[in-house]
């Protein structure tokens, strides 16, 4: 897994989702090789849900709250790769899908009243036959509690990509 500037610069080379950088308070990017497709990667992503990510979710809510702020229930979707859709407008576990290619990416947007993510996760097929996948995050703060927000919750969003990624490859 590397985390790496040229990894961000694969991401923003997709026509598509080079607009998505533009404007961007926050930019990270994650990558793992496996050999599976980008609908099994996605499922296996957005179904990760452990108990500890469940305590966490319910910890980040007391916090939110102290910021003025709601925190909507938290969904564990166990979606299977054919679930999986790269349809604008669709729904990809609590964000809403904003650009899709089959076999080759999917954004997808959350956004509240202190800051907007966009997700990016694109597959890049290699030589030996694997892909290499890449999983961005891209935040844009709306309001003062967006900064304050995200540098404390900073820290864990690595963690949770991580360890989803690394789960979606299993």
């Amino acid at each position: 897994m590397s985390d790496s500037s040229a990894s961000m610069r694969y991401l923003s080379s997709l026509p598509e989702l080079e607009p998505l950088f533009q404007g961007a308070d926050h930019m990270d990017v994650k990558t793992i090789e496996s050999n599976k497709a980008l609908r099994e990667f996605l499922a296996g992503l957005i179904s990760y849900s452990p108990s500890w990510l469940q305590l966490l979710y319910r910890v980040r809510g007391m916090f939110v709250r102290l910021l003025g702020m709601r925190q909507e229930p938290m969904e564990n979707p166990k979606l299977s790769p054919e679930e999986i859709s790269f349809t604008p407008g669709d729904s990809f576990g609590f964000f809403t899908v904003t650009h899709g290619k089959e076999a080759s990416f999917l954004a997808a947007m959350s956004e509240d009243k202190h800051l907007s993510a966009h997700i990016l996760i694109a597959a890049e097929p290699l030589e030996n036959g694997l892909n290499r996948f890449y999983a961005g995050t891209v935040v844009r703060y709306k309001h003062w509690t967006g900064p304050v927000y995200f540098n404390i919750i900073r820290p864990f969003h690595h963690l949770v990509v991580h360890f989803m990624i690394r789960h979606a490859v299993a």
